[in-house]
């Protein structure tokens, strides 16, 4: 558990410090396939418009006069086809990571709206309601997790 959810006073029980930890995984895992899926775009990015540039010069260039003879070029080397497949193996792995990002993004909002709506059960103490925006301040400065609100 994270030290600073830790050090969250008496006033907040043991479920409530695991809840805000696992709102600060969720958010954590949401980060890194948003990251990773931003490398993959850049890589699919880059791969593509390398491929197209060196299928430009080496096919479509010299052969340019007939269409059936830059077919026949870029068909008889098994290397064009080994490129194409590289290139699309990134586009599916943009994909896989777009659908991971998704999937992450959504789990981590839903735990959020559901501490937002919750916040009355977790904090029942008067005591505890008057503070509760110690551990908004917190999560928000540490963590940049908003719970003040149940929008993004």
């Amino acid at each position: 558990m994270e030290p600073s959810i830790i050090k969250i006073g008496d006033w907040t029980d043991q479920a409530t410090k695991q809840l805000l930890q696992l709102a600060v995984n969720k958010k954590r895992k949401f980060e890194k396939y948003k990251r990773y899926h931003l490398y993959a775009v850049w890589l699919t990015m880059f791969s593509a418009f390398f491929t197209l540039l060196y299928l430009f010069r080496v096919v479509i260039e010299p052969y340019s006069d007939s269409f059936q003879i830059m077919i026949s070029a870029f068909v008889e080397s098994s290397f064009h086809l080994y490129l194409l497949i590289l290139v699309g193996g990134f586009y599916g792995g943009m994909n896989f990571y777009k659908k991971k990002k998704t999937k992450a993004e959504d789990e981590y909002h839903a735990l959020r709206r559901e501490i937002v709506d919750r916040s009355k059960d977790l904090w029942k103490k008067e005591e505890a309601w008057h503070k509760r925006h110690l551990v908004y301040d917190m999560m928000k400065k540490e963590f940049d997790i908003n719970l003040y609100h149940e929008t993004k």
